[in-house]
């Protein structure tokens, strides 16, 4: 049967890690992003997709 008690106060549980929201420096998920940003993305992802098929394609003379 699993244990369900809580961690004494001396024990680290990996609960606190200590987030500042007021950091100048965000992660990723905490970040807002603008549509030209997401234009941006969609851009590069479109260019990569036409690399990784269009080489192989012309070299197979297609």
């Amino acid at each position: 049967m699993a244990d369900d008690t809580e961690p004494a106060a001396d024990q680290d549980s990996a609960a606190d890690v200590g987030h500042d929201l007021e950091a100048e420096r965000t992660t990723a998920p905490m970040s807002d992003y603008s549509g030209r940003a997401v234009g941006i993305g969609a851009l590069v992802a479109l260019i990569g997709i036409a690399i990784v098929f269009g080489i192989p394609l012309v070299a197979m003379g297609l």
